[in-house]
């Protein structure tokens, strides 16, 4: 069974790195062309456009990885049923699952390589794109930094800090605002629980004021609701925001932790690091899925039918988790179910499907 073993992995691996390589190239010039018009109205150089696609490749690596073990299986599997060499292994009493077991070898050992990738490769890769496109290509100046769960703003002669941003609401928690003399004394302090982006101003909620005038004794004052003037927009503060998407799964696990000891909602962002333990599952459902529409054309001989529809189900797969992950963030299901679902749906289907195909 080695023999075969290898047979199988050797034809699967053509077709796969076949497949791979021509998916990074085809996301390259999408990207390409969506992106274009930006770089030549921001003047960006040959090198900078350069470095953003190369750093780019990780993240396209993650999410064609899946649909190019499904293409792949589905090209090596119609291959040997044209060829009936599905019909000849059967024949000598290998079982479909047997066969298969190569592949899903295979697919588990992606599922483990797709995880720690996302963990260790990716989330710096997407920061370094991020940083050349608004800092290096459109300019924009970034005078803090995000660490954890807190980001630390330089402003003039004001130095903020932030607890929490939620830069799909413009709402900022934990505020503090320090004001500095030239002489780096602190001048008058600002504390607020949140502060909220309405009509072109900050909205300050449950502030407090603190004015040092000199020796005297410091003023303060509190105000339930306040306008303050800072200089800074929403789009300032997302420069250096990291999204949970964005974040490895232990940087993330440690972040739900900490903000939620501060008493913060954190349901979307556990929906986020049920996903990133989900989705790598999705290479060895992708297998399941592809073998039985191959097997199809041995009896129907509709070979491209049934790779279409496999392929159809295949990319379904992101619309309806898509579904499910907006639903778990929009607190209408708990958090790991909504990350599971769409993995629990489409293994049912390909165990069914796989079932039927033995049989």
């Amino acid at each position: 069974m080695k023999i075969l073993d290898k047979y199988i992995l050797k034809e699967f691996l053509k077709f796969f790195v076949i497949t791979f390589f021509s998916f990074i190239l085809l996301f390259l010039i999408v990207d390409f062309f969506e992106k274009i018009r930006m770089f030549l109205s921001n003047h960006a150089s040959a090198n900078q456009m350069a470095s953003y696609f190369a750093f780019s490749i990780p993240m396209i690596i993650y999410y064609i990885l899946p649909p190019a073990i499904l293409l792949s299986t589905l090209m090596t599997f119609g291959t040997f049923s044209k060829h009936n060499e599905i019909t000849a292994m059967k024949a000598n009493g290998i079982p479909i699952y047997r066969i298969a077991f190569p592949l899903v070898i295979f697919g588990a050992c992606a599922a483990v390589f797709l995880f720690y990738f996302s963990e260790l490769i990716v989330p710096a890769s997407i920061q370094k794109t991020q940083h050349i496109i608004k800092i290096e290509i459109q300019k924009r100046k970034t005078l803090g930094y995000f660490k954890q769960n807190e980001i630390w703003y330089r402003s003039g002669n004001a130095i903020y800090n932030f607890k929490f941003f939620d830069a799909d609401k413009n709402i900022l928690k934990g505020v503090t605002i320090n004001y500095l003399n030239p002489d780096f004394a602190l001048n008058s302090r600002i504390d607020a629980k949140r502060a909220e982006w309405k009509n072109d101003h900050w909205v300050f909620y449950d502030v407090l004021e603190i004015h040092q005038a000199g020796e005297t004794d410091p003023v303060l004052e509190r105000t339930k609701e306040k306008v303050i003037n800072i200089p800074e927009r929403p789009e300032d503060f997302k420069v250096m925001q990291t999204d949970a998407e964005n974040m490895g799964y232990f940087a993330l696990k440690k972040y739900i932790r900490k903000i939620k000891s501060e008493g913060y909602n954190v349901i979307k962002y556990q929906v986020a690091l049920y996903s990133k333990i989900a989705f790598p599952f999705i290479t060895i459902i992708m297998i399941f899925l592809a073998i039985p529409f191959s097997l199809r054309s041995e009896r129907s001989g509709g070979i491209m039918q049934s790779a279409g529809v496999a392929v159809f189900i295949g990319f379904s797969y992101w619309i309806v988790n898509a579904v499910f992950v907006s639903l778990g963030k929009s607190e209408l299901l708990p958090a790991a179910l909504a990350a599971w679902t769409a993995n629990i749906l489409f293994s049912t289907v390909a165990a069914i499907l796989f079932y039927k195909a033995k049989t």
